[in-house]
């Protein structure tokens, strides 16, 4: 699904929104994005990149796929080559993650849980580098991802500060890649959130594409409404505001 008709256009406003945040929400000094080897993070740290500020670009492999990995190297690499104001740094939290595992022992079993906690070491590396360099956590997830299907980590990649394609489709992010001259491998890689050992994509997760689910969020049709309403309604606990007791 794509709405956009000028890149270009598109991508001056949102650089321009990031700059203008930063300005006026108590002189944010940094953005810190964490950077997968996927299209979304690809993109984001390339637009916080060319807002000028300090951007803090991180590679956080637990053990990642070695071309998982050698993707988002390469990105950190590209960034590092094209912008002055990048700092690129790598922490492999394979170990802390395996501590993490073992300390619970009993409760270090459960997959689905162990995929979250890898998000969320990575959430906790963000914030700290975040927290001693003055800066802000740029979020990475696209509209599909935090508005349709809430395909995300609570308190993992969805703890962020800032969501600067949170109203792009997935088909746009790609477009909005291609414009900026992202590598076409990242573009071609099949999205996936990189959580699991078996290596499951996400498609393999949601059982419909993004432009089957982009078809069904926007029109109420099509062959990814089925997976839109029933992880739609699953995930409304991360979507909704926290639910709160009031007096």
């Amino acid at each position: 699904m794509n709405r956009i008709d000028n890149y270009q256009e598109l991508s001056a406003n949102i650089i321009k929104w990031l700059s203008d945040y930063a300005i006026n929400n108590g002189g944010v000094k940094a953005f810190v994005v964490g950077v997968s080897g996927g299209i979304d993070s690809a993109v984001v740290s390339t637009l916080a990149a060319s807002t000028g500020l300090p951007t803090y670009a991180l590679g956080m492999p637990i053990h990642q796929n070695p071309e998982q990995e050698s993707l988002s190297d390469d990105h950190l690499e590209w960034l590092q080559t094209n912008f002055s104001n990048v700092a690129v740094q790598k922490f492999d939290l394979t170990r802390l993650f395996e501590t993490f595992r073992f300390s619970l022992r009993e409760f270090g079993a459960d997959t689905h849980a162990l995929a979250n906690t890898r998000s969320r070491l990575r959430m906790v590396t963000l914030y700290q580098v975040a927290t001693t360099v003055g800066g802000i956590v740029v979020g990475t997830g696209n509209k599909i991802e935090d508005y349709g299907v809430g395909f995300y980590t609570k308190y993992g990649d969805g703890g962020v500060d800032i969501a600067p394609i949170a109203d792009l489709y997935k088909t746009e992010v790609w477009e909005l890649g291609k414009f900026f001259g992202i590598s076409q491998k990242i573009i071609d890689a099949k999205p996936t959130d990189g959580l699991w050992d078996d290596g499951r994509t996400d498609e393999d997760q949601l059982g419909a594409s993004y432009s089957e689910l982009e078809e069904a969020m926007e029109t109420g049709s099509g062959p990814g409404l089925e997976a839109l309403l029933k992880f739609g309604a699953l995930n409304q606990h991360k979507m909704n505001p926290i639910p709160t007791f009031k007096l």
